[in-house]
């Protein structure tokens, strides 16, 4: 027999032992999750429940694998007959078992993301969609909205306008490809990975027997990670365990950052309304962080508007407090990072050390740094500077200046031009390298778009001492390209661009920009974290995992958050779980980057920037040791006056304002004492005295 109560705390033992009725555990960060579910499936047996009669639910049938493994080892038997995996193979192993109920007589198949792609291919070709418009959204694309709308469940027009306005456009052609596509998979019996959980619904829903039989097999239900379940999951473990049956669902709301996806945190917030008979249980001792680190976490949450209470605590009572570090710009940001990591490299293995960020392009500058400083690196989520294709088309277009040609970057940066393609691009350049320039005048007066960028080329001739104007210039030329090629992606592809105007900012010679730019990282990408490299991650990217040292950078306004969250309240929420996540990452040392002053685009130069609100509103003085960069060097600084509660900022879910020269606009979050941030339509983001502002009731 399992001495439970020796290997699992209070806590832990309490939802261990608990076997009847709803049960919603709430895990804090670090606090034993999987290890409560592996003793209580062990538990669960051991108290005489036939393993057949246990259905776990997990987000990976790897996760699946491990725990059954593991509580199969403390029993000394196998758990191979616990129905154990993910919604998506649970409802696929329910649809093959009742396809006849469904109407399906003669079986079904399942298309994996290429069989859909393929389909949505045929249907624009039938529609003549998109042909000639470069602009339009890929297959890829167009599949990936119409998923994202089912998962959120609601409309493409709704979702376009929330995160691709600038493919508002195309909304009919993307409804009439939907409608298409659903038509056409019920003409050949196909499934794809969406219909699994609304095709189950729908037979438990229409099919009393068959829900019936369900309910009678599963009798323990399990469900893992129950803050990441979409609506229509959240509906399959109420059908399937019902208002009083024995399920247990685990996870925590503060860890809830897939909203993008689907993920809708107000299914656990609600499960004790959907169950009201249902037990709650807190795990809140945490086995990862220092109780510092802690304190900060626990700060972070104090602000969250909807959120179940919870204290995390730690018996490492290390004294060490997290570090507040304000760098000059974002650009020295990537400089103090580099330091930093160099000076806990002394004490830390280098992938024991992790680069946090809100999105893919925020590391660039510091990734540009490593590679000079020779320090390997693995990137996780996003794609590496150097490899993103609209930063390879304008190096591309860059080396094209220099005196030495370069054939490759002749054949990407002509191949961005319509009516060339790789042979007359090799043809071209063959007639550079022997210095027939009279057949390049003769092309380019055939071809408008080669005419102008040789004239580009030709003026930008004496600038290899002035890298910065040269590669204005070249961004300037290769926007129009940008916005056909990279459409659906747009606002992303800008924010890169703009970081790398920034970099090279630093430069005097181009020679050795491009020399840096084109250095490669030892390391190949997405192959599992490997010694002996700092690693780089996408908060997304780094849920479930940890590291001795973690640094957050770029904690700013429009950046974490990001400018879209800021319009809405509940996004706003969501970022600030983001950021929780982050922090709870670390094991001893965690830092918070928040430079003063970040690129702009528009100007050329640095403009200062709001710190955060998340920073804003912590109760500084206990939760953080500041720091500041002085002359290259992180000096500590005298702490400020702790933040008064009711200073804190706020986010007006629905205020409104009028100015007399922007018009009306949302207010987004007040700064104390009397400026508030304002979104004007047509305008953008504007931080305003109170004083000019007549605020609606």
């Amino acid at each position: 027999m399992i001495n439970y109560k020796e290997s699992l705390n209070t806590a832990q033992l309490e939802a261990v032992t608990s076997t009847q009725g709803p049960i919603l555990v709430i895990a804090g960060a670090g606090s034993g999750k999987t290890r409560t579910i592996v003793y209580r499936l062990a538990y669960l047996v051991e108290q005489g429940i036939v393993p057949e009669n246990i259905l776990l639910l997990t987000f990976t049938r790897k996760a699946a694998n491990q725990m059954l493994y593991r509580s199969g080892q403390l029993l000394e038997r196998e758990m191979n007959s616990v129905s154990g995996g993910t919604f998506h193979g649970f409802s696929y192993m329910m649809l093959k078992k009742f396809a006849n109920v469904l109407g399906f007589t003669t079986g079904f198949n399942i298309m994996d993301s290429g069989d859909s792609e393929e389909i949505i291919k045929g249907i624009r070709s039938d529609l003549k969609l998109g042909s000639g418009d470069r602009s339009f959204p890929r297959n890829r694309t167009i599949l990936s909205y119409i998923s994202k709308s089912r998962n959120k469940e609601i409309s493409l027009a709704q979702l376009v306008e929330k995160d691709a306005f600038h493919l508002r456009e195309y909304i009919d052609d993307l409804e009439k490809v939907a409608e298409m596509y659903k038509t056409e998979k019920q003409r050949l019996a196909l499934l794809d990975y969406d219909d699994l959980l609304f095709f189950l619904e729908t037979l438990l829903m229409e099919n009393s027997e068959v829900l019936d039989f369900i309910r009678n097999v599963y009798k323990y239900i399990m469900v893992d990670e129950y803050q990441d379940t979409n609506l229509v999951q959240a509906r399959l473990a109420r059908l399937i365990a019902s208002h009083d049956g024995n399920i247990m669902v685990v996870g925590d709301d503060a860890q809830s950052i897939y909203g993008f996806r689907g993920a809708d945190v107000g299914n656990i917030l609600d499960f004790p309304k959907l169950f009201p008979k249902a037990r709650m249980i807190r795990l809140e001792e945490n086995y990862r962080s220092t109780q510092p680190i802690l304190e900060l976490t626990n700060d972070i949450l104090s602000h969250m508007e909807q959120k179940f209470d919870k204290n995390l605590f730690s018996s490492n009572t290390s004294a060490d407090l997290p570090e507040l570090i304000r760098p000059v710009s974002d650009m020295s940001q990537a400089r103090t990072v580099l330091a930093k990591v160099m000076e806990l490299s002394k004490i830390h293995p280098l992938h024991e050390i992790a680069v946090l960020f809100r999105a893919g392009y925020q590391s660039y500058p510091l990734e540009v740094e490593l590679n000079k400083a020779s320090i390997p690196y693995q990137k996780f989520g996003g794609i590496k500077f150097s490899e993103a294709a609209h930063i390879k088309d304008v190096l591309s277009l860059a080396r094209m200046v220099d005196a030495q040609p370069d054939y490759l970057s002749w054949k990407r940066g002509l191949g961005l031009l319509p009516g060339i393609g790789p042979k007359t691009a090799e043809k071209l350049f063959r007639a550079y390298e022997q210095g027939k320039h009279e057949d390049l005048e003769k092309f380019g007066a055939k071809n408008k778009n080669f005419r102008q960028l040789r004239e580009l080329l030709v003026s930008l001739g004496g600038l290899e001492n002035d890298p910065s104007r040269l590669m204005e210039a070249i961004i300037e030329f290769y926007h129009p390209y940008l916005e056909q090629k990279y459409a659906e992606d747009l606002p992303k592809r800008i924010n890169g661009l703009e970081q790398l105007q920034q970099i090279v900012a630093g430069y005097n010679n181009l020679d050795s920009f491009l020399s840096d730019m084109i250095l490669e990282n030892p390391d190949p990408f997405g192959t599992g974290i490997k010694d002996d490299a700092l690693v780089l991650s996408t908060i997304h990217s780094s849920k479930g995992l940890e590291w001795s040292a973690v640094m957050v950078i770029d904690l700013v306004e429009e950046r974490f958050p990001s400018r879209q969250a800021m319009f809405d309240a509940k996004s706003m929420d969501e970022e600030r779980r983001l950021l929780y996540v982050a922090c709870t990452r670390a094991k001893s040392y965690l830092g918070l980057l928040v430079p003063s002053a970040v690129y702009s685009r528009n100007s050329g130069f640095n403009q200062p920037v709001q710190e955060s609100p998340f920073i804003r509103e912590l109760s500084v003085s206990k939760c953080v040791e500041f720091l500041e960069n002085h002359l290259g060097q992180l000096k500590k600084k005298k702490k400020p006056a702790e933040m008064s509660r009711n200073h804190k900022i706020k986010t007006p879910p629905s205020t409104y304002c009028t100015h007399k020269i922007f018009g009306r606009g949302k207010i987004i979050s007040s700064i104390p004492p009397n400026k508030y941030k304002v979104n004007f339509p047509g305008v953008g983001l504007k931080v305003i005295n109170g004083d000019y502002l007549q605020i609606e009731d």
